[in-house]
């Protein structure tokens, strides 16, 4: 279908595609659009100001944001709520025929090895699907990309997009139009009920449960082995993007001296979680700029280039196998934490703000704060007093026999030591200690 993307009608359209995915949102969204160099212009919006602004927009190319941010950047280290997981199916790369396609959905994988989507984005020449999720904030990023990932392997046959799973993607939005064929892209509403995050991940990746709810000496075998691994896998590399940008924070963005380390290990663990290298690159030079002393882009790209080179090695077998005969736990960069210290020279002090970048002190400090909170929570459930309260205690009891002194003496000022003590029910030594405090 030919459409300019501009009618009163494809306005609608928009607008009811925008609300069905974040009328109940949290955050930024991006709206995006292609310009005519092929990159995109990005604006971030409210959720109350989106329907407005999409009046502004529609046309060739716009797409929005699946989830949404803390603050108008689009960046997977700024995302605030995940509301939907995604798959992205190119079947035209293998001339299948779209009822073809949505037949083999419809029979074969819906309510068996994939839940039901909420949403079919008909994007002009593939199929998105999605599937909306009830919130859930960034720290769930890991089951959030772990959950993602099973979902695009499942749908590898049909073309499914393994650079199109990152949480911060856009997709088009109901209502544009698609350059490349004059095609309007058109949503079909299936359902509406949000799905929760763990209940996917529960019917569908059982074998995640005892990362979530370790139980003891539980081993793991075969597919579950490599299934929990890459999960876990994705806990480091999202942690360890969250310290470098935390570090460039602590360091006020006054990092000159370390941009090109900094700009190469987020490229290299961007490229690794997102499986999206042009993303990597673009995200990259993002954080270059908010530098006080920002490197020229070119100088950025040809820096950092061997971190793509070496998130291809490690995703290629006979790489791997190599790697492994060396000794080494595969192909791509394994960067013990000592070495990342050394490299960024990071203090004890910054330490206490990462996460996974941090030396034995730092492990060791950590633990004893575990260890004091944790005997604190078994005290209170004992009903043992803590510390200040004992004090504070202590203190109420000397007060108040103060005070009963103080009566006393008033009443009788020649009451002896011997007569007050047995009055308050305390030794003599302890009425010549309380007659020095009044």
């Amino acid at each position: 279908m030919k459409s300019n993307g501009n009618s009163a009608k494809n306005i609608d359209k928009a607008m009811y595609h925008a609300w069905f995915h974040h009328h109940d949102a949290d955050g930024w969204i991006t709206v995006a659009k292609k310009t005519e160099n092929g990159n995109f212009k990005q604006y971030h919006f409210q959720p109350e100001e989106l329907a407005a602004e999409l009046t502004k927009w529609l046309g060739e190319d716009v797409y929005f944001s699946q989830n949404t941010f803390y603050k108008p950047q689009r960046k997977i280290e700024n995302i605030r709520q995940l509301r939907s997981l995604y798959v992205d199916l190119d079947f035209y790369l293998f001339n299948y025929d779209p009822s073809w396609v949505l037949g083999k959905l419809e029979h074969e994988f819906y309510g068996k090895s994939i839940p039901e989507p909420n949403i079919l984005i008909f994007s002009g020449q593939g199929l998105v699907l999605i599937w909306l999720l009830e919130p859930v904030p960034y720290k769930a990023l890991p089951l959030w990309q772990a959950v993602q990932n099973y979902l695009l392997e499942q749908l590898k046959e049909l073309g499914g997009d393994p650079k199109a799973t990152d949480a911060a993607r856009v997709f088009r939005i109901a209502g544009s139009v698609n350059s490349k064929n004059g095609a309007e892209v058109r949503a079909e509403y299936r359902h509406d009920y949000r799905y929760e995050l763990r209940q996917i991940q529960f019917d569908y990746l059982p074998e995640l449960n005892e990362v979530i709810n370790p139980a003891p000496q539980k081993k793991k075998r075969g597919r579950k082995k490599k299934v929990v691994q890459l999960f876990n896998t994705y806990k480091l590399h999202y942690a360890r993007l969250l310290d470098i940008v935390k570090l460039v924070e602590l360091r006020n963005y006054e990092v000159t001296g370390y941009r090109e380390i900094i700009c190469f290990l987020y490229r290299y663990w961007l490229c690794c979680y997102t499986n999206d290298p042009v993303e990597a690159l673009n995200q990259t030079q993002t954080l270059n700029l908010q530098f006080t002393e920002p490197l020229p882009l070119k100088e950025v790209e040809r820096a950092t280039r061997s971190a793509e080179k070496a998130w291809e090695a490690r995703n290629n077998e006979e790489a791997n196998r190599i790697a492994i005969e060396k000794g080494y736990p595969g192909a791509g960069y394994n960067i013990s934490n000592k070495k990342l210290i050394e490299w960024l020279d990071i203090t004890p002090e910054e330490q206490k703000h990462l996460q996974t970048i941090i030396d034995a002190n730092e492990k060791r400090r950590r633990k004893r704060e575990r260890d004091r909170i944790y005997q604190e929570q078994k005290r209170r459930e004992r009903g043992d007093m803590t510390r200040q309260e004992y004090i504070k205690q202590q203190q109420d009891k000397t007060d108040d026999k103060l005070f009963k002194l103080q009566e006393l003496l008033e009443q009788n000022p020649k009451a002896t030591n011997k007569e007050l003590a047995a009055a308050l029910g305390v030794s003599i030594r302890r009425v010549q200690q309380l007659k020095k405090e009044l």
